[in-house]
């Protein structure tokens, strides 16, 4: 074989590689987690190539305009340049006329396969490696390309546009689906997920015992004439009423009372043993709720409407059905 047909398997190799280099990093750039480029990058220690990743995927329309350019020179280009040196070739080899027109399906077989179809494949499968490997090449190949960029930027403005991470209710619930259903998590913390969601639409009268049904003491009652109240109902907490309509001197822990009248404080008034509680208005969400929970050992609220009247009680393990799954909607 000659030294002319060397150089030009030299070639087809040099473009079919290029080509292929370029097709396989941009399928993984448009395949990989954007989020788990975040998490990577965010880390005290970052994986190298992690936060240049990061960057690169912030101004996606740029990082891809590099890409095509680069991979369109190779495809378009080295092939009319394969073509024309080809030609030439084949002519000094005096190869018959039927050589050239082979050579050009075979090297759009090879380009289509090699260059295209296999390494996007590879790409995609091996998004996030290819994309941290690749990082620090983009970065390089966009320095050299800067002015071309800016002059396509200046024509074409939407290449400059910023790709930020964003993600909505919906779209967790469906990756949370996804997981529970490929093993990745366990399908209890999926419907968990879906469930903390439904915090956001309850509010505190859709998990409230009313006011009728909440467990109620008259303040200046004695523990001794509440005995048989107390033992028949097992409700933690009681709410304290004072002589006034809709006033609520506090709530009173039905382990505190049963406490004082085995030892012989029976004479005590609820009122006397009872603690301060919060109050929040009956239209408060339900995970502002929540939150509110997290430095009051008691977990109970008393719920009032707009006028500050008493309409019900609630406490934090009737947040906690909601995430359980316990708790269903009344159909009234």
């Amino acid at each position: 074989m000659s030294e002319s047909l060397l150089q030009l398997a030299f070639l087809v190799l040099v473009v079919l590689i290029g080509s292929a280099l370029c097709s396989g990093v941009e399928a993984a750039l448009l395949a990989v987690n954007p989020l788990h480029v975040y998490e990577l990058s965010a880390r005290s220690k970052p994986v190298t190539g992690a936060r240049r990743l990061a960057k690169l995927r912030q101004r996606l329309g740029r990082t891809l305009t590099v890409l095509v350019i680069a991979n369109n020179g190779f495809n378009i280009f080295g092939s009319l340049m394969l073509g024309s040196y080809a030609t030439f070739v084949f002519e000094q080899n005096n190869i018959g006329g039927v050589a050239l027109p082979l050579f050009s399906i075979c090297l759009t077989v090879l380009v289509i396969i090699l260059g295209e179809i296999l390494p996007k494949s590879i790409g995609s499968r091996r998004a996030i490696e290819v994309s941290l490997i690749s990082a620090p090449l983009l970065h390089f190949l966009g320095l050299i390309m800067r002015p071309l960029l800016l002059l396509l930027e200046w024509l074409l403005p939407v290449i400059t546009a910023e790709n930020k991470i964003s993600t909505d209710e919906e779209e967790i619930r469906q990756m949370a689906r996804l997981g529970s259903q490929q093993g990745q998590i366990e399908a209890d913390e999926a419907a968990m997920i879906s469930k903390v969601f439904q915090l956001n639409d309850l509010q505190a009268r859709d998990l409230m015992t009313p006011r009728v049904s909440a467990p109620t003491l008259n303040g200046a009652t004695s523990l001794n004439e509440l005995r048989t109240t107390l033992l028949k109902n097992n409700a933690q907490w009681w709410v304290v009423l004072g002589e006034e309509v809709d006033k609520v001197l506090g709530v009173a822990n039905r382990e505190n009372l049963l406490t004082a009248l085995l030892e012989g404080e029976g004479h005590l008034t609820s009122a006397a043993l009872c603690e301060t509680v919060e109050f929040v208005p009956e239209m408060i969400r339900v995970d502002r709720l929540l939150t509110s929970f997290d430095d009051d050992k008691r977990g109970v609220r008393v719920v009032v409407d707009e006028f500050g009247g008493f309409v019900g009680l609630i406490g934090a393990e009737a947040v906690l059905a909601v995430l359980a799954g316990w708790w269903r909607k009344s159909s009234s």
